[in-house]
This record gives structure tokens, sequence and C-alpha cells, in this order.
């Protein structure tokens, strides 16, 4: 009989042998992997040290807005510790003048500071600044030249030789310009305080100052060292109007607005305005008097005045803008409290574009006064372009 034997592992291909061999190409790979990886970041770190090696050829950049702006720096030197060597230095590069202003004394502030404020001062809102027309010049007065009548027309055909048509009439108006100043003040303490942003509180003081003058002057002001206003000019009535005057529509009422029919004087003062005005007109009130008008209603009980929707959007009556402004007359007898007009065709603001600050150090101690003046002027340069409503029966 045969003998039969059990088969026998080969040696060499069992399981353990393949673990192993298994694990050993795993580790071959993962080697492999880890080579190219290290090649890979060794490549990297040489082409950033190559990098930083230009980088250091090069000239430093500015990190900070008072590297790019030198004349911020030195105005701040100024403002904080009186220091005038870095001002004095610094030229501005609109038409090459210097810092310093010898014959009017104190420094101009940076184009920024000076931006901010111009800024600042039209988006008020209290104002007809806000719906004038605004003009900056370097001189000391602005000539507007405007045109009081039409230039003539006529059909021509392409081989007929046109004919002479008539000329406007032509008006200068000169618009002067006067110095606005503030004289704000603060504790030597404070200033020095490094916290303490002396810029952003001057600039606030300022405009806070300026607004509240310059919108009396556009309404009220008699020229004399100061914008001439609007009230200021002759007022006759519409059917009596003539240029170099402000024309007025009367309520029929000495007390006011109509009791039984309000809306309609309103009305006569939209249409006493020119067509081409009114497209761009707005009103111009005090609070007490918007008051009274915010209370009209047409024949359906609906409010003829619409309140804003949106911050950035006026409230307006019978479609026109509304611009409150405190500084226009109270609504009694004989007053002028409401204007309607194209303000933006009719006055004219002029300012210069640059802000004169002077450090006073001595005259209020322990406190330090900045004087800050600016030169603005107004008047009005179209007269046809202004409508007023009197309260009055004739």
């Amino acid at each position: 009989m045969t003998e039969i034997s059990a088969p026998t592992e080969d040696k060499g291909f069992g399981p353990a042998a393949e673990a192993k061999a298994a694990l050993a190409a795993f580790t071959s790979d993962f080697k492999s992997f880890q080579n190219r990886i290290e090649a890979r970041m060794k490549t990297q770190e040489d082409r950033l040290a190559a990098m930083d090696r230009k980088s250091a050829a090069r000239p430093a950049l500015a990190m900070s807005s008072e590297a790019q702006c030198p004349h911020a720096k030195a105005l701040s030197s100024y403002l904080r510790a009186g220091d005038e060597s870095a001002l004095r230095e610094v030229v501005i590069e609109r038409k090459g003048l210097t810092t310093g202003v010898g014959s009017e004394g104190g420094f101009l502030a940076d184009p920024q500071t000076s931006g901010r404020v111009a800024s600042l001062l039209s988006n008020r809102g209290a104002s007809i600044r806000c719906t004038a027309n605004v003009v900056r010049v370097e001189a000391a007065s602005y000539e507007a030249l405007v045109d009081r009548g039409a230039f003539g027309g006529d059909w021509v055909a392409e081989s007929d030789t046109a004919g002479e048509t008539v000329a406007g009439a032509f008006e200068r108006i000169t618009i002067p310009l006067h110095e606005l100043a503030a004289m704000p003040r603060a504790s030597q303490r404070l200033i020095e305080d490094s916290a303490f942003d002396v810029e952003g509180w001057l600039i606030d003081c300022v405009v806070e100052k300026f607004a509240a003058a310059e919108a009396e002057a556009f309404i009220s002001g008699d020229g004399l060292h100061k914008p001439r206003g609007v009230l200021d000019y002759p007022m006759v009535a519409q059917s009596a109007w003539a240029w170099g005057s402000i024309g007025y529509v009367p309520t029929g009422s000495d007390g006011g607005l109509d009791i039984a029919e309000p809306a309609d004087a309103i009305i006569d003062l939209i249409y006493a305005l020119g067509a081409r005005y009114r497209a761009n007109a707005a009103f111009v009130m005090n609070s007490r008097t918007a008051a009274m008008v915010r209370k009209m209603k047409d024949a359906d009980g609906r409010f003829l005045w619409a309140e804003r929707t949106r911050v950035d959007q006026p409230a307006t009556l019978m479609g026109h803008q509304v611009v409150i402004c405190e500084h226009m007359p109270e609504p009694v007898p004989g007053a002028t409290p409401i204007a309607f007009g194209d303000f933006k065709s009719g006055y004219t603001v002029v300012e210069r574009p640059d802000v004169r600050i002077l450090r006073d150090p001595y005259s209020a101690k322990p406190h330090v006064q900045f004087y800050v003046s600016q030169r603005i002027g107004g008047a009005v340069t179209d007269f046809s372009a202004i409508k007023l409503l009197r309260f009055s029966a004739t």
C-alpha cells in the first residue's frame, strides 16, 4: 500500500511571508512619497528665500496713512504740540503753495481735512447749500455771467444763409468771499493724550459752527462781511416782478394760509415759477411752517406731504423736495416763511477749498484755542428761479 503524506507549506510563500512583503512594499512607497514631498518643500523654500532677497533690495513701503500723508502727520504735530517745523517744510501740490499763510496767519489744513469739512457741510441738509450751485475758487471773488434773456433762433434751410438772431441779455454778478471763523478750545492735557482724536474733534466743532452760520447767511445775510441771503433782496408781488428782485405770491389771508383751501396758495406758488425751473425746484421752510403744511390734505383726505421712506430720500410736498432750514421766517402775518425755486440755478455758493488753522496756547491758559477759518460767499444769480410765499392778503 502506498502511503500518502499531507501536503506541506512551501517555505517563503505562507501568509506571514505575504504580509511581510506587503509591509515592505508599503514602506518603500511611503519613503518614496516622503522624498518627493521633501524635495517640493525644499524647492518652495528656495523660491521664498529668493523673493526675500529681492524684497530686501527694494525701498520700504509706507505701512501707515501717516507715512503716505506727511501733511496730515505734520498737522497733527502742530495741533498737539505746536510744532510748526514739519508744516513749514510741506508743500501742497495744488499750485505749489506752501502750508504757511504768512499774511493771514495760521497754516492750511491738509487736503483730507479740508475735504472732510466740505463734505460734512454739504451733507448737513439743513441749508440751501444742499440744493444750491457750489463753486470752488482760488480768488477773492467769483464773477458769474448770467443770461437774463434767451438767444433767438430761426429755422434755416440747408442752402440758405443764416440770418442774425436776437442776442441774449447778459449781466455780470460779482460774489465776494468773506471769512467765516470759529475758535474751539480744549485743555492741553486732553490734546496731548494720544488716544484723543484731536483732528476729528476739531472738524466736528468747526462743521457745527460753520453750518449754522452759513445757513443763516444764505437766508438772511446782508452781504456785509457775509454772504447775501435770498431774503435780503427786494421783494415784489409776482405780477410786478422785475430782474433784481424776488417775486412773491400772497396767500390771500393776512393770518396765513386760507382756512377753506390752504393748498391753493401752495399750487399758485409752484406755478408762479417758470416751467424750466420747476423740474428741479424745492421748498425751503422751517420746522414750524413744515408742521403747518404737513397737515394739509386733498379732497380725498390724503396728505399732500409725502414723508421720506429712506434715510437718503427727502420728504416731498406735491412732488417737490422739502428742505428744512430753521433760519427761515416764522409763519406770521406779513412774513415770507416758504421759498420755492430751483436753487441750483438761482443761488450760488462760492468757497475756497482750503481751511486755515492757527493754534493759540496763550490766550486761554490752561486751554489751547484753535482759530479755524474758511472763505465763503453767496448770492442770488438768477432772480427768476426763486419765488416766495407771503402770508398776506395782497
